[in-house]
């Protein structure tokens, strides 16, 4: 699949599901890693699946954890 293919089928999606901001393929990819960090897995892991070299450009995906941190009741 090539990038225009792929761009495509992200508004095709975007537009059936009546998602009115703007949706790219980092959108997914951002969401993908902040989904994984919140399900627990290690940052070492969505590192690597990202391709990231260096653990603080994973660490940015972290930002969007701590914003809900006001949320979580402490036991």
């Amino acid at each position: 699949m090539n990038q225009s293919n792929l761009q495509k089928a992200i508004k095709s999606a975007k537009e059936k599901a009546g998602i009115n901001k703007r949706v790219t393929s980092h959108t997914l990819r951002h969401s993908f890693a902040t989904h994984l960090l919140e399900a627990g897995t290690n940052i070492r892991v969505v590192q690597k699946l990202l391709g990231h070299a260096d653990v603080k450009t994973t660490e940015t995906y972290t930002y969007v954890l701590q914003q809900n941190l006001g949320a979580m009741v402490s036991p």
